[in-house]
């Protein structure tokens, strides 16, 4: 009986968390139980988790462990598919140490006060580290000034990548509410030819390099900015420094 109360316990408690961990679990059939029988067994069941509540709390743990691989796996997975479009796309920006063993890529938005952040963080961690090759792509989603700045900033590499950087940093310094007129004052500045300029960003190809964008997050289910790819894992969400070196040093790990 104990045998029995303790794989049912463990299945009830499963239960509250998701069926995953409870599909896993070797126990006894308690359909073919009497009515009565289960009765009872529901009764000490409850009594039970009232004394080792701790019990409900180990099951939900090791769930979200296993929720937790099973999610690190898919992520893996999904950037397998996509690994030349990730990594190796031509149309985002290279900075840090393009000969870097680890490769970090973003997806961000000049409009996204989160990416300003992380755009400061990253500078500290290319200090801090410099073997990252770090990849920009342009993922503007807030809104059609965000699409906008977006567009220049793809025309403005394929123009001249050389620029891009300084102009990426300017973008993401600007003290303010960022929209398409004050870009174009920014990349003027850095040195960029804006006749030229707004002629490519309104072309197809600088489009269809944007809808590219698009459709490579929702393959990845990247849905906000700042968000990254890191060796097989997908970043949803801004990350202070020292979690992303610590990320690095992970990712560099399972390359050994």
């Amino acid at each position: 009986m104990r045998r029995t109360l303790a794989a049912a316990t463990l299945a009830f408690a499963t239960a509250l968390g998701g069926t995953a961990l409870a599909q896993e679990q070797s126990r006894p059939p308690l359909t073919n139980m009497p009515e009565a029988e289960r009765e009872a067994l529901r009764v000490e069941i409850r009594a039970y988790l009232l004394d080792h509540p701790e019990v409900l709390m180990e099951a939900i743990q090791i769930l979200e462990q296993r929720r937790d691989a099973d999610a690190r796996n898919a992520d893996a997975e999904l950037i397998a598919a996509h690994q030349d479009q990730i990594f190796n796309d031509p149309n985002s920006w290279v900075g840090g140490n393009p000969d870097g063993d680890v490769t970090l890529v973003e997806f961000s938005d000049y409009r996204c006060g989160y990416c300003k952040r992380a755009h400061t963080e990253l500078k500290e961690l290319l200090e801090r580290d410099p073997n990252i090759r770090l990849l920009v792509k342009e993922f503007p989603i807030l809104g059609p000034d965000s699409v906008a700045v977006g567009r220049m900033a793809a025309a403005a590499h394929a123009a001249d990548p050389s620029k891009y950087g300084a102009l990426n940093d300017a973008l993401m310094s600007f003290d303010g509410s960022l929209n398409e007129a004050a870009a174009y004052r920014i990349a003027a500045r850095v040195g960029y030819d804006i006749a030229e300029l707004k002629k490519t960003a309104a072309s197809a190809e600088i489009l269809a390099q944007i809808q590219d964008n698009y459709a490579l997050a929702k393959a990845l289910g990247v849905r906000g900015t700042p968000s990254f790819v890191l060796g097989n894992q997908v970043i949803r969400g801004y990350l202070p420094a020292d979690s992303l070196l610590s990320a690095v040093a992970d990712a560099r790990a399972a390359l050994d």
